[in-house]
């Protein structure tokens, strides 16, 4: 647990899934330029990914202060070259901050969103939408990971009971349906390219910004 000398949060599922969205994300993302991650969350993620995606740029970003303090004393431990500070980013904004700082080294060429649409209101999905399709460039990634329904239904018992707990919790989280994600990417000209089943029923959706 962490303390004031030790901001550092801890999520277990890190560790199980991390080496499989690696293993995708060295498939789908471009082979140069600044990764965007929305929702951090501990930073545990971060400095994982970071020093194997290199010479890639790793961005990380979340609303919540204490979140960010985890990341940063995450990064504080395992430091990176090419791991940024973590930025104050509300993926339901209208404008984020990257919009506005030119001041990158190499621009953002993809944005990677994990467990972060279920554990928040749907404006939130439909902000990281509209996001991606400012600031993607032509052909850049964007790559969800999380649970997803398909044709309405949930994929597993498992998954209905992480539904509803979500929604005990909030009434407006939950774990949502694939189709209308997809539908709310279509809108802001990002394409569907690959669907990647995942272990514990999770799924990973790219999309790529079209040209």
């Amino acid at each position: 647990m962490n303390t004031p000398q030790d901001p550092r949060k801890y999520a277990p599922a890190t560790q199980r899934n991390r080496e499989p969205i690696l293993e995708v994300l060295l498939q789908v993302l471009p082979a140069s330029g600044t990764i965007l991650e929305i929702a951090s969350g501990t930073g545990e993620h971060a400095i994982f990914f970071a020093s194997r995606l290199s010479p890639r740029q790793w961005l990380p970003s979340d609303p919540n202060p204490e979140l960010r303090a985890s990341i940063a004393a995450w990064t504080d431990q395992f430091p990176a070259d090419n791991l940024y500070p973590p930025l104050e980013l509300d993926a339901s904004q209208p404008i984020w901050p990257v919009e506005q700082d030119a001041d990158l080294p190499s621009p953002i060429v993809a944005i990677v969103n994990i467990n972060m649409i279920h554990i928040s209101p749907w404006s939130a999905c439909l902000g990281l939408m509209a996001g991606a399709g400012r600031i993607l460039p032509p052909g850049g990634i964007l790559y969800l990971y999380g649970p997803y329904k398909q044709g309405g239904e949930h994929t597993a018992p498992s998954n209905a009971a992480f539904d509803e707990s979500l929604r005990s919790q909030h009434p407006e989280w939950g774990v949502r349906n694939l189709e209308d994600v997809v539908a709310a990417a279509k809108e802001q000209n990002l394409q569907l390219q690959k669907i990647y089943q995942m272990p514990a029923n999770n799924l990973s959706v790219v999309f790529q910004r079209c040209l």
